[in-house]
């Protein structure tokens, strides 16, 4: 069950994507987690042992944002009609949801290699990140 302020950035990270896909972005929704695997066996109605458990990670890593994907760019002069992916990572937050330092250094490390790293509170700030970095790469 989610609770109110999840619910709510899973709302705008639904509202993201659509906006973003009008802008020819593709875009994945990028979950984390931490679990157990192992050979398993139910001895009750909700109860499950693992045996030879060991643990399992599932994502980029910590700190990766929540939406993730790429842009398609045509790039200049010695490389007319060429295209690369442009790598990009939406950090979604409620109205008041605070960024951690590992969400911050992985939204710096997407910047600093040339990708698009923003944080977006709304499809309308995902869409004001991207023209940004659209303006800053044309002039």
């Amino acid at each position: 069950m989610y609770c109110g302020k999840n619910l709510k950035e899973q709302n705008i990270q639904s509202k993201i994507r659509l906006a973003v896909s009008k802008l020819r972005f593709t875009i994945f929704r990028q979950n984390t987690g931490f679990g157990w695997v192992g050979n398993a066996r139910k001895v009750g109605r909700s109860t499950v042992i693992i045996d030879n458990a060991r643990p399992f990670t599932a994502g980029l890593c910590v700190g990766s944002s929540d939406l993730i994907g790429f842009k398609a760019v045509t790039i200049t002069p010695e490389m007319v009609g060429r295209k690369i992916a442009v790598f990009t990572a939406i950090e979604v937050k409620s109205k008041t949801g605070r960024l951690t330092e590992e969400q911050k250094t992985f939204l710096a490390a997407v910047n600093n290699a040339g990708g698009i790293g923003i944080v977006a509170r709304s499809d309308e700030s995902a869409i004001k990140g991207i023209l940004q970095w659209i303006t800053r790469m044309q002039s």
